[in-house]
């Protein structure tokens, strides 16, 4: 399939041959919301703790009598119906880990990225130099390609400064192609990426995964595990 190439100001200036496997995959709706929950739950910290009655201080005495008093039997003043006392059955650190399989991860982030093309909200640079690095220069170079909301910059080939010009733009946010995922992705509203960053995207996830074999006493390197596009996933 053949894909728009504009300029900063907006203009047609040709078009790119990219590979139909990485731009016009069909979308399996199942198979990218299973993706995205598991790179959301791989997100969460797994920090969050309160105290039972065994851990909260004080309620080492007996707070009145057992009997005679016409009240309910109270052993401690943290139990948990009293004000100040445990919790129950409340959150305690836990591991949200899932492990999805790469092959998955990246039929997803191309199922993801092909649906973007077929929407129109892919727009392909053929290269992102502002003139003077500044971040009005690059506002003015999203509206100019009708970016009115949430943008994703793939700026691979970018220079420093140019990237470092997009961080105060509210909902835009910039990575290089090998960093890549699914929920980025579909958060976006659109997607800017440079020429270089498709070249890229090409290399990494074009063609089928194969795993290689690993041979005793040797580390195998498998092209395909230079991707990342899960996030840390």
């Amino acid at each position: 399939m053949k894909l728009e190439i504009r300029s900063i100001t907006g203009a047609v200036v040709g078009s790119v041959e990219v590979r139909d496997d990485v731009f016009g995959a069909t979308m399996n709706t199942a198979l990218v919301h299973q993706v995205m929950v598991g790179q959301l739950a791989n997100k969460r910290q797994g920090t969050a703790k309160v105290k039972t009655r065994a851990e909260v201080s004080g309620g080492g005495a007996k707070p009145r009598p057992q009997k005679y008093t016409g009240r309910a039997r109270q052993g401690s003043i943290r139990s948990p119906q009293w004000k100040g006392g445990g919790i129950v059955f409340g959150p305690t650190p836990r591991s949200y880990r899932q492990s999805t399989p790469r092959r998955m991860r990246r039929n997803a982030l191309r199922m993801a990225l092909s649906d973007k093309a077929r929407a129109g909200q892919l727009v392909v640079l053929e290269s992102l130099e502002l003139p003077e690095n500044k971040t009005k220069d690059m506002a003015k170079v999203l509206k100019a390609l009708g970016v009115t909301s949430s943008v994703l910059l793939v700026c691979d080939g970018a220079a420093t400064e140019v990237i470092r010009a997009a961080r105060n733009i509210p909902r835009a946010k910039t990575l290089p192609a090998d960093l890549l995922n699914t929920v980025d992705l579909i958060n976006a509203r659109k997607v800017v990426m440079t020429l270089d960053a498709v070249y890229k995207a090409e290399q990494l996830w074009g063609g089928n995964f194969v795993r290689k074999k690993v041979v005793p006493g040797d580390v195998a390197v498998d092209a395909a595990d230079s991707d990342d596009e899960s996030g840390g996933n």
